[in-house]
């Protein structure tokens, strides 16, 4: 009695498995690193002033980036907020994950007061850990 089957039958037209595994795995280590690049909100209109001895952070999970506009508007994600609002914001944020990351990106034109006015909203809130984005000198946006 023969009980092996023949393997001419077979065809071996089959789809090699471990090669299309390895390749969505890649795939998907490709998008879950490139995804964390789409979360970093950079607002076109803000031009950022230089520094020389600026160094650039380590960015944080779940930074929050508050853009503070010339005219003294501030927009976070993608989102022109009031000074009431930004503040109830901030404060949600603040009872969910003490020690909120922000980081302000305000424009070069922008004067000086409003800065100080998103700086005392986050002080309100106490919000501590803030951080001020800047560029280096020769560097473009």
């Amino acid at each position: 009695m023969n009980f092996r089957k023949s393997l001419s039958g077979d065809g071996g037209g089959g789809m090699p498995m471990t090669a299309m595994m390895d390749v969505v795995f890649i795939l998907l280590s490709f998008f879950v690193t490139s995804q964390i690049f789409a979360q970093w909100e950079t607002e076109v209109d803000v031009t950022l002033p230089t520094a020389e001895t600026g160094t650039a952070p380590q960015r944080l999970p779940g930074e929050v980036i508050i853009n503070v506009l010339p005219d003294g508007t501030a927009v976070v994600n993608a989102q022109t907020m009031t000074d009431e609002s930004l503040r109830g914001m901030m404060g949600r944020l603040v009872q969910l994950y003490p020690g909120q990351p922000v980081l302000l990106r305000a424009d070069k034109a922008t004067p000086y007061e409003h800065v100080i006015r998103v700086l005392d909203l986050c002080r309100q809130v106490d919000i501590w850990n803030i951080s001020f984005a800047t560029l280096a000198p020769g560097s473009a946006e």
